[in-house]
């Protein structure tokens, strides 16, 4: 098969188109004919040698969601045959013509979307379902701050959140970027490069603070995020591109009662992640079929132009997700 593969670490120039055996089924996995993959990243930061695959990954393939038909399957699966048409969850080796997935992180592909439009799901809505949901619990009712609003991970957010009853505020890089969110569903967004977001989340909430922020800056926004979390909030950690070392006041974390978690999803069991899908299908699944909740395809690429798409990714002027396509 034809894979997209890192042939060393660095820029983006290192993916190179190359062939490479076809991934092997264990008895719990189904073999998929990949039609579209997500970019996302953490494929950057791999590409970069800052984020080794776990041991069981394809060493120098990236990418972490895939849509396509699965061609074969493993002696245990049960729920899958072959012909089905599914996105996944994958731990890699995403970025190539046949890709292996685990059966319970395979979810079937809606009616209403394609394959470039599927592949962009799994990343994002497994990591917001279980660093929103689960981890910092939103609830109806309640707000939520999302730092890099225009991000993949951002539009995910802003329209799984207000779909299940939440008031949103997010901040991005350009009063475009927050046009965007804000026709998206945000209630606010907020340009951090010409406005203080923790000045404007007291202003928006009376003073009170938000209930949930999922942050994937680090850094110098800890002590604002600090600040902008009400009494009993919940902040979410997914990355730190700012930084790991943060400067943190406890005095106020103890006084407001906060909850400061976070949570890397590669690296976590088969099972744990099934468990996720299984809610999305449940509570998200429908939603996009309605159209309720839509996938935002910023880009796409033909798959040898992987380079490229990386460039895209790192300048941040997407808004929305970018997808690899390879033509079988």
């Amino acid at each position: 098969m034809k894979a997209i593969v890192i042939t060393q670490p660095g820029g983006p120039e290192v993916l190179q188109l190359a062939e490479r055996l076809t991934p092997q089924c264990q008895p719990n996995e189904v073999l998929i004919k990949v039609f579209a993959a997500g970019i996302n990243r953490p494929d950057v930061f791999q590409r970069k040698g800052n984020y080794p695959p776990p041991p069981h990954a394809p060493a120098d393939i990236p990418g972490l969601e895939v849509a396509g038909i699965i061609t074969e399957i493993g002696a245990s699966v049960t729920r899958w045959k072959i012909g089905d048409k599914v996105c996944a969850l994958v731990v890699g080796g995403g970025y190539a013509e046949y890709c292996t997935a685990p059966e319970g992180q395979c979810l079937p592909i809606p009616e209403n979307l394609s394959y470039i439009e599927a592949a962009s799901l799994p990343e994002t809505f497994f990591t917001v379902w279980s660093n929103v949901f689960d981890r910092g619990k939103l609830q109806p009712g309640e707000t939520l701050l999302v730092h890099g609003g225009s991000s993949g991970i951002g539009v995910t957010t802003i329209q799984m959140a207000k779909a299940l009853g939440s008031k949103v505020y997010v901040t991005a890089g350009s009063d475009e970027k927050c046009t965007f969110c804000e026709q998206l569903g945000a209630d606010k967004a907020i340009n951090y490069k010409t406005t203080d977001f923790g000045e404007e989340i007291k202003k928006l909430t009376d003073g009170k603070g938000v209930n949930v922020i999922l942050d994937m800056i680090g850094g110098d926004y800890m002590p604002r995020n600090i600040d902008s979390l009400a009494v009993e909030g919940r902040l979410v950690m997914i990355n730190a591109m700012k930084g790991r070392e943060v400067q943190l006041d406890l005095g106020k974390v103890m006084a407001k009662r906060l909850t400061i978690t976070g949570s890397m999803l590669r690296s976590r069991e088969i099972e744990f992640k099934a468990a996720i899908a299984q809610n999305l299908e449940q509570k998200i699944w429908p939603l996009l079929s309605s159209g309720k909740i839509k996938p935002i395809i910023y880009k796409t690429f033909d798959a040898k132009d992987a380079s490229a798409a990386h460039q895209l990714m790192e300048s941040s002027e997407h808004t929305g997700k970018i997808v690899l396509t390879f033509a079988h």
